[in-house]
C-alpha cells in the first residue's frame, strides 16, 4: 500500500519570461513546501549550445521532422520519460510548488494540485527575461521564440499536453499586467478556495 500523498501542490507552467522563477519560490514559502524548478533553464540550453552539444529540445525537433514521433525516438526516450514521471510523483508527495517538468499533465488527477499558467504579452516577457538573465533584448527575443515553441512541442510529444491552450489549467494569470505581489496573492487565494482541504 502506497503512502498517503499530503500537503498542497501547485504546478506552474510559464510562457518564457512570465516570472515563474520569481513567483514560484514565494508561493512555496507561503505554503511551507519546497519549490522545484524546471528541469532545463534557458541558461542550461544556451550553455549546451555554446559547447556544441545537442540541447534537450534538439531531439524533439528531430523527432518531429514533420512526421511526428518515430519508433526510434520513442524507444530511446521512454526511460527518460518514466524517470521524469517518477521524479515528479516523489518530489510532490508531501507537497510542493513545481515549475515545468510536465507536472500539469502528470499530476492532472491529483486532488491536491492547482494547475497554474503564467503568461503575458511578448514584449514584457522578453524584457523581463533579458533583465533576469543579464542578456540583451535580441538574445532574449530569440530564446522566447524558440522556448515557447519547443516547450509546447515537447509537452505534446511526451504527454499529449498542449500548454498553449488553457483547458488543462485551473488558473491563467497575465503577469505583464499584475505585480508579482498581486500574482502571488491571487494564486494563494485560488488555492485556498479551490483546495481548502489541502491549504495550510
Amino acid at each position: 500500500m502506497s503512502a498517503p500523498r499530503t500537503g498542497p501542490v501547485i504546478t506552474l507552467f510559464e510562457a518564457y519570461g512570465a516570472g515563474a522563477a520569481d513567483i514560484g519560490p514565494r508561493l512555496a514559502a507561503c505554503l511551507h513546501v519546497p519549490f522545484i524548478g524546471q528541469r532545463w533553464s534557458s541558461e542550461d540550453l544556451a550553455e549546451q549550445e555554446a559547447r556544441g552539444r545537442r540541447s534537450p529540445f534538439d531531439w524533439v525537433a528531430g523527432g518531429l521532422g514533420g512526421t511526428g514521433l518515430t519508433g526510434g525516438l520513442a524507444a530511446s526516450r521512454a526511460d527518460e520519460v518514466r524517470e521524469n514521471v517518477r521524479y515528479v510523483l516523489e518530489a510532490t508527495a508531501n507537497g510542493a510548488v513545481i515549475l515545468g517538468r510536465n507536472a500539469t499533465a502528470i499530476l492532472a488527477d491529483d486532488p491536491r494540485a492547482l494547475h497554474v499558467k503564467l503568461d503575458g504579452d511578448v514584449e514584457t516577457r522578453v524584457a523581463r527575461a533579458a533583465a533576469s538573465a543579464g542578456i540583451g533584448h535580441e538574445e532574449a527575443a530569440r530564446r522566447q521564440v524558440r522556448e515557447d515553441r519547443m516547450r509546447a512541442e515537447l509537452s505534446l510529444l511526451l504527454h499529449n499536453f498542449d500548454p498553449r491552450h488553457a483547458d488543462r489549467f485551473d488558473l491563467v494569470v497575465n503577469t505583464s499586467r499584475l505585480s508579482d505581489d498581486l500574482v502571488v496573492e491571487i494564486i494563494l487565494a485560488a488555492y485556498t478556495l479551490a483546495r481548502p482541504e489541502w491549504s495550510r
